[in-house]
C-alpha cells in the first residue's frame, strides 16, 4: 500500500477541491494526473501501469474494456451501491430508457463471459458517479435574448445573426451530436439512428460541416472549458456548445450567460470510476476507499455547485444547505445567492436552472454520448473539419451585432 494512489482524469474531476478533504478522511496520499479526453483514454488504454483509477465516460469505457486495461468492480463492496440513481441502474425512471447512444447501461453490467450489457450482475465495468444534460449557450452580454423563450431549438447554432461567432467542442463522441441535431433541427441532416451514424451518414455530416466553416459561420472549436468559458468572456463566442462548469465560472464573474433548451433534447453524458487491472490486495483496498469516499456526499455537494449531478443525490443532499438543493436538484428559484465550487458567489438571488429539476431536465435527453460503431472513421474526418476551422478562421474581438451580415448556406 506505499505510494499514492494515482488517478488519471480529465477537467470533469475538480480534483484540486477535493485532494485535501479526501486525503484527511481516507488517511492515504492521491496523486492526480489531469488530461484532455483524447489523451485521457490514450493512456487508459495503452499504460494501464501508471494509473490506478480511470476518471472518465461511460461513452469512452469500450475500448480500455476491451483492451483488458480495467477490471470489474464488485458492487457488494459499494457502500452506497442501492442507492444509485434509477437514470443509471436501470435506464431511466418509470420503466422508460432515456435517450438513444452510449447510456450507461448500455455497458453497465460485466456478464459471466466478460462482455458488457444491460442484464444486471454483481459486478459493473465502471461505477456511476457525475454526469449532465448538455446543450449550447448563449453570452448574454453580448445579446438582449429571452433564452428561455426565444431560444428553443439546436437550430439556433444555425442562425445567421451569429455567424463567426459560433463554436463547439472538439471531442468526436461530443460535439458531432451538437452539429447533427443543429442540421437535423433545419432539415439539412437525416440518419437512421443518431447514436450511431453511418459512414455515409459521417460523409453527409461533415459535408455540411465544411459548408458552415468555409462560409466562416463557425469559429474554432474548443478542446477544454477553461477555453470556452474564457473566449466567451472576451467576448469572442455569442453562442458556444457549453458545459457547466462554464456557466456557472462566467457567472461568479458577474457575465450573464443561459443555457437553451432545445425541444430536440439535450446529450447527455455519464462519468464513472474503473479499476485497473493490475490493482491487487491491499492497494485496490484503496481504490475500493476511494470510489466510496466519492460516492459519500461531500464529494457530490462540491460538483453540485458546479452544475453537475451525482449518481446518489441522497447522499449528496445531506452535504447541501437546502435553497442550494432546491436550485441545483430541485429547479426552484434560488432562495438566496449561491456560491459556486470556488466559493465566489456565481447564482443571482431569485434565479432558476435552466430546464428545471434533475428529472425534468434528464427525461429530455435525445442522445448519450457515444462512441459509435464507426468511430474511428468519425475521428479522422472530424479531425479534418477541426484543422479546417483552425486556418480558415481568426481570432475576432468582441461581438457586434450586424443585421446585414450573409446569411450562412445552412439557414436557407
Amino acid at each position: 500500500m506505499t505510494g499514492p494512489l494515482r488517478i488519471l482524469c480529465t477537467e470533469i474531476l475538480p480534483w484540486k477541491r477535493l485532494k485535501a478533504r479526501a486525503e484527511a478522511d481516507l488517511g492515504f496520499a492521491l496523486e492526480f494526473h489531469e488530461h484532455d479526453f483524447v489523451t485521457a483514454q490514450r493512456i487508459a488504454a495503452t499504460r494501464p501501469d501508471g494509473y490506478d483509477i480511470y476518471d472518465q465516460c461511460f461513452h469512452n469505457l469500450d475500448i480500455v474494456w476491451n483492451w483488458g486495461a480495467v477490471q470489474p468492480i464488485d458492487t457488494t463492496r459499494i457502500e452506497a451501491w442501492d442507492e444509485v440513481s434509477d437514470l443509471t441502474r436501470r435506464g431511466g425512471f418509470d420503466g422508460r430508457r432515456l435517450g438513444v447512444g452510449d447510456h450507461p447501461i448500455t455497458r453497465l453490467y460485466v456478464q459471466s463471459d466478460g462482455t458488457l450489457s444491460d442484464a444486471e450482475s454483481t459486478a459493473i465495468s465502471m461505477l456511476p458517479t457525475v454526469h449532465n444534460f448538455d446543450s449550447f449557450a448563449l453570452n448574454l452580454e453580448l445579446v438582449r435574448v429571452d433564452v428561455d423563450r426565444e431560444v428553443t431549438s439546436w437550430a439556433e447554432i444555425l442562425q445567421p445573426r451569429w455567424k463567426g461567432r459560433v463554436a463547439l467542442v472538439d471531442e468526436p463522441a461530443i460535439g458531432v451530436f451538437d452539429l447533427a441535431m443543429a442540421l437535423r433541427a433545419v432539415g439539412l441532416f437525416a440518419c437512421r439512428d443518431l447514436g450511431n451514424l453511418t459512414i455515409g451518414e459521417i460523409d453527409q455530416l461533415m459535408a455540411r460541416g465544411r459548408e458552415l466553416v468555409q462560409s466562416g459561420h463557425l469559429a474554432r472549436f474548443w478542446r477544454t472549458a477553461t477555453e470556452a468559458t474564457d473566449r466567451l468572456a472576451a467576448g469572442e463566442l455569442a453562442i458556444s456548445s457549453l458545459w457547466s462548469p462554464s456557466v456557472v465560472a462566467l457567472k461568479s464573474r458577474r457575465l450573464r450567460v443561459r443555457q437553451a433548451v432545445p425541444v430536440e433534447g439535450y446529450r447527455g453524458w455519464h462519468g464513472g470510476l474503473c479499476l485497473a487491472n493490475h490493482l491487487t490486495g491491499g492497494r485496490r483496498d484503496m481504490a475500493y476507499a476511494w470510489l466510496n469516499w466519492f460516492l459519500s456526499g461531500w464529494a457530490g455537494a462540491v460538483m453540485a455547485r458546479q452544475g453537475y449531478y451525482m449518481s446518489v443525490p441522497g447522499r449528496v443532499r445531506a452535504y447541501l444547505d437546502p435553497a442550494e438543493w432546491n436550485y441545483w436538484y430541485e429547479g426552484l428559484p434560488a432562495q438566496r445567492p449561491l456560491p459556486g465550487p470556488t466559493g465566489d458567489f456565481a447564482i443571482r438571488e431569485g434565479e432558476v436552472r435552466s430546464g428545471g429539476s434533475y428529472r425534468a431536465r434528464a427525461a429530455r435527453v435525445a442522445v448519450w454520448n457515444s462512441t459509435m460503431d464507426e468511430h474511428n472513421y468519425l475521428v479522422r474526418r472530424w479531425h479534418e473539419l477541426v484543422r479546417l476551422a483552425e486556418t480558415r478562421t481568426e481570432r475576432r474581438g468582441p461581438y457586434q451585432p450586424n443585421p446585414k451580415e450573409t446569411p450562412c448556406p445552412m439557414s436557407d
